[in-house]
């Protein structure tokens, strides 16, 4: 997984920084997809692209959640691009990809 820092802001947090991990390409019952989580030091949350929906959240509220999602479907490709460069081995490893 690629880390990344998304920065939000909303009423309760004046303005966060959210860790954001996206998953390698995985295929389940014949389509694509890959995971992303947005966490912090006390939240957590998992989604899928390209259905940019949240199956998983933790601490979040209904209205970040959807804010998630949105992100999610507003940078789909820039999301795609980063699975796709996910190396499966260097992830388990805990290596950082090389640019």
């Amino acid at each position: 997984m690629e880390d990344f820092t998304l920065n939000t802001s909303n009423e309760s947090h004046a303005s966060e920084e959210l860790s954001l991990q996206v998953s390698a390409i995985c295929e389940r019952d014949g389509q694509k997809m890959a995971y992303v989580t947005f966490s912090d030091d006390t939240r957590h949350a998992e989604g899928e692209i390209p259905a940019c929906i949240i199956t998983k959240s933790h601490g979040f509220t209904e209205s970040e959640v959807l804010d998630l999602q949105q992100y999610m479907l507003a940078n789909l490709d820039q999301l795609k691009k980063m699975a796709s460069k996910v190396n499966i081995m260097d992830a388990f490893l805990g290596r950082t990809p090389q640019e």
